[in-house]
């Protein structure tokens, strides 16, 4: 069980050997620990080069010491930095000195939870901590930045103080409701809610370009064997990831590789080739092709251009959702002497002809992945948004419609406020005004230890 007043330190720098090693020990016993480990007190906020002292005053070893008093610290108690050198040998003798004068180990994501119950951090922000060191992508790490810095708060706090204005006024038009006039009826009520609603559908946009930034697209090959999956793997990845043989078949495993389109992380899954085998090792493979599909947000089919019966391969997918979105790609123009295209049909069947093995309509492939993820990278000033903050939004945005329609409709004040109040207690889960314990500790249980 974590307990706030403990003194807690860990290894803040990634495991391995490096030229620095980097102690972090944050808590009331800080000040203690630093006189018993350094021989002195240090100044806040000014580096000292400091020898690191066993018990009998021999020395670990040497290097930069911080002191942060409280509440001038990261996580806005009493904290110490100790920068030596980085084999991992040295760093467990020192962290076991620290613990030895009076520290436990860290729990992960435990000194950025400080900052957050000490008011250093809002959720989000502390959330983006976690996105910059994860970040995948220059533009994800940069989205998640602006994050950290409060431009997703602040835009969050923004609707807060609509909301509560809105709020006042209906609450205001109730107490009132026996005078002549009709506070809830005229323009002034509905320019407010026009211009809430409108912040509310701007926001969901951005935060959702952040969440393609920070979780990207699940793109899933998919068809018959020897339809060129592989070959498209490779081109797309830019690199030989997967073995390209005649042979159908060759592929018997799930094989993954991560690409970015314009900053957005595309997690691309070739799968074995699906069709009826004896063969104990293919059919385990089809299996998993089966269950990779299911995670998809989108399912390329690929078919051999050569061949004409669409609806053939179309069945091999008769097992997923009619939700899940299918894009069929028709590889080896190249042999056919078809020209690269897009086409869309009256049903809506995305069709793209193009050449794995020449590269000819790759670009036609990743616009159409771009747009059919609604992702545009032409948007500036993108915060990293999680699933979460989706869902939270979502939710807030659905009770602002309710109490709308609750007001149109039956003319129903109190209802419509109540609804307010809910969408403010959404947009709370957001930035952790008012967060459940559990999904606060699933949140920092993802951090690294020592962050």
């Amino acid at each position: 069980m974590i307990e706030a007043n403990d003194t807690i330190a860990a290894i803040a720098t990634a495991s391995g050997r490096g030229g620095i090693g980097i102690i972090r020990i944050s808590g009331p016993q800080t000040q203690q620990i630093c006189e018993q480990l350094l021989g002195s007190q240090l100044p806040p906020r000014q580096a000292c080069l400091k020898s690191f002292k066993e018990q009998d005053s021999s020395t670990i070893d040497s290097g930069i010491a911080l002191f942060f008093q409280s509440p001038a610290s990261y996580t806005g108690e009493d904290t110490l930095e100790l920068q030596g050198h980085g084999g991992p040998v040295v760093l467990d003798i020192l962290l076991k000195r620290v613990i030895a004068l009076g520290a436990r180990l860290a729990e992960p994501g435990e000194f950025t939870q400080r900052a957050f119950l000490n008011n250093k951090l809002d959720l989000a922000q502390a959330e983006a901590v976690a996105d910059i060191i994860d970040a995948g992508t220059a533009a994800a790490a940069m989205s998640a930045q602006r994050s950290l810095q409060g431009a997703f708060s602040d835009r969050i706090n923004d609707l807060q103080k609509q909301l509560t204005h809105l709020r006042l006024y209906v609450e205001s038009a109730i107490d009132f409701s026996d005078e002549d006039i009709d506070f809830l009826a005229g323009d002034e009520l509905q320019q407010i809610i026009n211009k809430l609603k409108e912040a509310f559908t701007t926001l969901k946009e951005t935060a959702k370009q952040g969440s393609l930034l920070r979780d990207g697209m699940t793109v899933v090959l998919a068809g018959k064997p020897n339809a060129g999956k592989s070959s498209l793997l490779n081109a797309l990845a830019k690199r030989d990831t997967a073995i390209v043989t005649e042979i159908a078949g060759t592929t018997r495993d799930v094989l993954r590789e991560q690409i970015q389109i314009d900053g957005m992380p595309v997690h691309i899954i070739d799968t074995a080739g699906l069709r009826e085998t004896t063969d104990i090792i293919e059919q385990e493979g089809v299996k998993r092709a089966k269950q990779a599909i299911l995670t998809a947000d989108q399912v390329l089919l690929v078919v051999d251009a050569k061949e004409s019966a669409l609806e053939e391969h179309l069945a091999l997918l008769e097992d997923i959702p009619p939700s899940m979105s299918v894009t069929v790609v028709f590889n080896k123009i190249d042999i056919t002497g078809e020209k690269p295209e897009v086409a869309t049909s009256s049903g809506g069947q995305t069709t793209i002809k193009l050449s794995a093995k020449h590269g000819d309509g790759l670009n036609l492939l990743t616009q159409h992945l771009k747009t059919s993820m609604g992702f545009n990278p032409e948007e500036k000033n993108i915060f990293l948004a999680r699933r979460r903050h989706l869902d939270a939004l979502a939710r807030a945005s659905t009770f602002l419609d309710d109490g709308i329609n609750q007001l149109l409709t039956y003319q129903a004040g109190e209802m419509f406020a109540e609804d307010l109040r809910l969408a403010q207690n959404a947009l709370s889960e957001i930035t952790g005004k008012m967060t459940p314990d559990d999904l606060l500790g699933e949140i920092f249980s993802s951090f690294c230890i020592g962050k």
